[in-house]
């Protein structure tokens, strides 16, 4: 089974949908197929889905961040059904979802089927530990209601898979059926589809993932795909010119190299230290006065070839429902930065707020520096990495530094690292005749 039909017919063409900006990115990566992401309707404008998402061109991909991960359900679901409606004849299309099944998956999962011949979801990702066993996800081998993965959420995590659908007739199909021969898989499939139900299959590496993503292409164009970005590295692995492997990330130009760290991820930590002990500058800015100032926070402008990398100092913790408010703040203040910059941007909800406030509405992917770190251009030339938080090792920030600077030293100074510098919080505004009120810590784990 191929994304190019045999007998030199035209290669199909695939149009993804994303609920945020780094899956988006994950997403074109993975496909391994000339792409482009466009930004979607932003959260403080028209929920409007551009037009060009009508057809990707043959053999290519069109990747659609609709920036829903935060919107009301019923919003949600409408953009949703708008841009499926988009959707060109024989395009396949696959909606992207969270491997944590976070977002409004019920929502939109039924947006997405309406009008479709048929739904498969494969919500694995192996890559990062995440599998399904009985229709349960789980996560580095514990059922993901046992984790403390939702910590940051205001309800507790679903317990299955059909339990996140909420009401979506589904049928899980266990993995003694994915690792039947194919045409077994592909016929058992098709009568769950045919008898309105929709299959959930489990998954514990990519072997099954190419499986499931080859027999649901078997079922025709009418049945839709949905799962996180391993199915669509199995879509990537089945398509025309790849070898396995991602482009090579393209080195960025003479510019300042700005790392804004949108996430309370624990291992951010680490990874600003190790930045940073290779020589690059950090500034931390308090999240009361992200979250209260209209003005963007003023930043000094580095020389050329530096970097510098911005954080939220969460020593104090973020107030309960403020952090969008802080992101907010942080992306303001890097779009008033005075010199273009090359951008490495942490946190989906970060990334988007940030090139929203940019004027970005389309990226164009060139490489993979490593998993769910993509490097992309803007219409302009600068360089954008985006990457969800919770992703990479303590490496990961310094290895997207080198891939992007590799003409730059990264020698550690002679003395320890400093403690990052700090925006000091200006008294007039945050003074008040009585102590604050105690500051809650924003789970760990919660992205901005």
């Amino acid at each position: 089974m191929s994304l190019t039909p045999s007998g030199g017919r035209t290669p199909r063409q695939v149009l993804a949908l994303a609920d945020d900006l780094s899956g988006a990115a994950e997403t074109a990566a993975a496909l391994r197929l000339p792409a482009r992401i466009i930004l979607g309707p932003a959260a403080s404008g028209p929920s409007t889905i551009p037009a060009a998402t009508a057809s990707p061109g043959a053999g290519r991909a069109l990747i659609v961040d609709l920036d829903t991960r935060q919107r009301d359900a019923d919003e949600a679901a409408r953009i949703v059904r708008e841009a499926v409606r988009g959707a060109g004849p024989g395009t396949v299309l696959l909606k992207k979802t969270d491997s944590l099944l976070r977002g409004n998956l019920a929502a939109e999962t039924t947006a997405y089927a309406e009008g479709a011949a048929g739904l498969v979801i494969a919500p694995a990702l192996p890559a990062a530990g995440r599998t399904v066993r009985d229709g349960i996800v789980h996560l580095r081998g514990q059922p993901l209601h046992d984790t403390d993965a939702w910590r940051a959420e205001t309800r507790p995590a679903p317990r299955s898979v059909a339990a996140a659908l909420d009401g979506t007739p589904t049928a899980v199909v266990p993995l003694t059926a994915v690792r039947a021969p194919l045409p077994e898989l592909t016929a058992r499939l098709g009568a769950l589809v045919e008898a309105g139900l929709v299959p959930v299959c489990d998954t514990e590496s990519d072997a099954d993932l190419d499986a499931i993503a080859a027999a649901a292409l078997g079922l025709g164009p009418g049945v839709r795909l949905m799962g996180t970005g391993g199915l669509a590295a199995a879509l990537g692995r089945l398509g025309p010119g790849t070898d396995g492997s991602s482009p090579a990330p393209v080195p960025g130009g003479a510019l300042p190299l700005l790392v804004v760290v949108g996430t309370a991820e624990p291992g951010a930590v680490a990874q600003i230290a190790q930045l940073t002990a290779a020589g690059a500058r950090h500034i931390a800015l308090p999240p009361e006065l992200l979250a209260r100032t209209a003005e963007p926070v003023p930043l000094t402008a580095g020389p050329d070839d530096a970097i510098t990398v911005v954080s939220v100092e969460g020593s104090q913790g973020i107030r309960p429902g403020s952090a969008r408010q802080v992101v907010a703040g942080l992306a303001r203040t890097v779009a008033a930065v005075p010199y273009p910059a090359d951008l490495v941007l942490t946190g989906g909800e970060t990334a988007r707020r940030v090139l929203d406030a940019l004027g970005v509405t389309e990226l164009l992917p060139v490489g993979e520096i490593h998993h769910g770190a993509v490097h992309s251009r803007t219409p302009d030339g600068r360089s954008v990495v985006t990457r969800p938080g919770s992703y990479g090792d303590a490496g990961s920030l310094l290895r997207i530094a080198r891939a992007l600077r590799p003409y730059q030293p990264f020698v550690p100074p002679a003395a320890p690292a400093g403690p990052p510098a700090q925006v000091p919080v200006p008294r007039a505004e945050f003074t008040a005749p009585h102590p604050p009120p105690p500051v809650s810590p924003v789970p760990q784990g919660e992205a901005l």
